[in-house]
């Protein structure tokens, strides 16, 4: 089978898991949707579209909605995992039983294995220890790539001829995919992004200006980079599309789940009113917490995520918290 025609699942039928399996589809793959729950599952492929997440945007002839996961994965050449990180581990599970080799298995979940802070290339080893493994990430919105907008994303394995085939079945004339070797480094800028966010979205609710977006975005990347390096990621991810690229899309753009999060608890709301309001999964809520106890268990500063997890998990107030991110403690800004 070549490049042109594989047969790719993907696991995963909300808006990103849904976009990718449109954009593979459109360029020529074999692409089955799996999604856990057969209603939904049977009216994606009803319907010919997902009209919850991606209204309006029709599957291209070769794209099928499953709930059965033992078919949406027969003779598949690569599995795609798209799910929340906290299903990241059972979806693995459930591969492994029906499949227990896979050749190749990517994923674009973008987080941390909750109970254990690894890192989803670790669960992902630890579970298929012969596959080649890759993870996709990059500023990318899911509405956006549907609609064939132009997009850049980083792909990055250990295996440089998985990366470069995952590029060449993503790539197109509005898709551009890179490669990289630093799996490290993309999955740290691609998680710890949506915490900053959250920051950047409330202080712009509070109406403190671009002048304290910029910092915070400046001063965001500094401590993702900073854990990132402490992880044994490369610097020069952090300059790229998975770092500085992923975090000023998400913390500038209201179609960021995340930057609306903090918008709405800026406004007072509270986290389970504004998570209802949005309507999906809110990444930088558990990454907050997440990241907090894994940069405390390497001894790295992050001033930022500590303060998005005080609001959201101590109630401090947003402005006292922004305030005091911008008032402490005069330092050198490198070293």
């Amino acid at each position: 089978m070549s490049l042109g025609d594989a047969r790719i699942a993907v696991l995963g039928a909300g808006s990103w898991g849904t976009a990718l399996a449109i954009l593979l589809a459109r360029h020529g793959h074999e692409v089955r949707l799996w999604g856990h729950e057969p209603e939904p599952a049977a009216q994606l492929q009803q319907d010919r579209e997902n009209r919850q997440f991606l209204p309006g945007i029709s599957f291209p002839h070769s794209l099928t909605s499953t709930s059965d996961l033992a078919w949406s994965m027969d003779g598949a050449d690569e599995i795609l995992v798209v799910v929340p990180s906290h299903a990241f581990a059972s979806v693995l599970q459930q591969v492994h039983e029906l499949r227990p080799d896979p050749l190749s298995l990517s994923w674009a979940t973008k987080g941390l294995e909750p109970a254990s802070l690894r890192l989803l290339h670790e669960v992902a080893r630890e579970r298929f220890p012969d596959a080649d493994l890759a993870v996709i990430s990059g500023p990318t919105f899911a509405m956006e790539v549907a609609r064939g907008m132009p997009t850049a994303v980083t792909v990055a394995s250990s295996n440089s001829l998985h990366a470069a085939r995952l590029a060449d079945y993503l790539h197109g004339d509005t898709f551009r995919a890179y490669t990289s070797d630093d799996i490290i480094g993309v999955q740290v800028g691609g998680a710890a992004k949506n915490v900053m966010a959250i920051a950047a979205g409330m202080s712009d609710g509070l109406g403190f200006g671009a002048n304290a977006r910029a910092a915070l975005i400046t001063r965001g990347l500094a401590e993702i980079t900073r854990l990132g390096l402490a992880l044994g990621g490369q610097h020069d991810t952090f300059m790229g599309l998975a770092g500085l690229g992923d975090l000023v899309l998400t913390c500038t753009d209201n179609q960021s789940r995340n930057r609306r999060m903090g918008l709405a608890l800026a406004e007072g709301q509270g986290m389970e009113e504004a998570r209802e309001r949005i309507g999906q999964e809110v990444e930088g809520l558990a990454a907050a917490r997440d990241f907090r106890r894994k940069a405390s268990g390497l001894g790295v500063e992050m001033p930022i995520t500590e303060h998005v997890y005080r609001i959201i998990y101590e109630g401090m107030d947003p402005a006292s918290a922004v305030k005091a991110l911008l008032g402490r403690e005069q330092k050198p800004e490198t070293g």
